[in-house]
Order: structure tokens, then sequence, then C-alpha cells
């Protein structure tokens, strides 16, 4: 069976590639402090469907290239719109105010 991961698309720019980032947390090993951590993984997105802020679930699979070892399941939720536009939006706000 194949391990599942669950993150956010950081970035769809490849063809056919999106980059993922898995957040979970880990405990140290002596101090027993919970802290997290990021990790990405390339996974191979074949209908180019996935977008940048989509929360997905990729599977591992065999090596497709170099960097890629993981597939796009599903996509879980999308996001809610562009980032680029939330902060163009609040810059308006500051000049009408």
């Amino acid at each position: 069976m194949a391990k599942t991961l669950t993150g956010i698309v950081t970035s769809d720019a490849a063809n056919k590639t999106i980059t993922v980032t898995v957040t979970s947390r880990e405990t140290h090993p002596i101090y027993g402090k919970q802290y997290s951590v990021n990790r990405k993984y390339a996974a191979h997105d074949e209908k180019n469907e996935a977008k940048v802020g989509d929360r997905v679930v990729i599977a591992e699979s065999r090596p497709i290239s170099k960097s890629k070892h993981y597939v796009l399941v599903e996509i879980v939720e999308r996001s809610k719109g562009s980032i680029e536009l939330k902060e163009d939006v609040a810059g308006a706000e500051k000049v009408e105010e």
C-alpha cells in the first residue's frame, strides 16, 4: 500500500508537476518539545488540475523523474482565490481610508 500525504500546493509552474508542502508535528527525542516541520515534495499532476493554495492528497509511486516520486490522488479543497488579489484589495482599502 502506498504512503499518502496531505499538503498545500505551493507551486504549479512546471508542466504536469506540482510542489506540495506537507506540515507535520514532531517531538524532539531528548527534550520532548513538539515542533512543526515543513517538507516539500514534487508530485506528478497528469491533467494540470491543481493550483497554488489547493489542499491535495499525494501518494508514493514509482520514480517518475529525478525528484518526482509522488502522484496526485485527489484535490481535497480548492483555494479561496489568488494571493496577489488579496494583497491588491488590502492595499486598495488602505488608500481609501
